[in-house]
């Protein structure tokens, strides 16, 4: 059975939608949302009992642009803290962002044959 997608979701779920992996891959890295949790004040998830934490659509979407800038875009805390507090809006879904992870290879490649280009020569 699946929650429905309008359901508060639980740390070890969210960490799932957004893909995170720990270096050693042996654990879920809950330690990563705790801690953009305390840097970003707009994260408010639901604290029950226990401190288990629930987040709501609102506060995965904030989730998901904190990874997209932090981890595909390579901004700093700063300039995603900026971004934040500016109230930009930022449209961002999981199509962009694989668009984006595609440009960025496809512009990599390029140099790279260039450059074994250049050196064949």
């Amino acid at each position: 059975m699946n929650k429905d997608l309008s359901a508060y979701k639980t740390i070890s779920e969210v960490v799932k939608i957004l893909g995170l992996k720990s270096k050693k891959g042996n654990s879920i890295p809950t330690h990563t949302i705790r801690f953009w949790e305390k840097e970003f004040k707009q994260i408010k998830p639901i604290i029950l009992t226990g401190n288990r934490r629930y987040y709501d659509k609102h506060n995965i979407e904030l989730l998901k642009k904190i990874h997209f800038l932090l981890k595909d875009q390579g901004m700093t805390l700063n300039g995603v803290k900026k971004i934040l507090n500016n109230n930009q809006t930022l449209k961002l879904d999981e199509t962009l962002n694989k668009s984006i992870k595609t440009e960025n290879l496809k512009n990599k490649i390029v140099k790279i044959s260039n450059i074994l280009k250049s050196l064949k020569k």
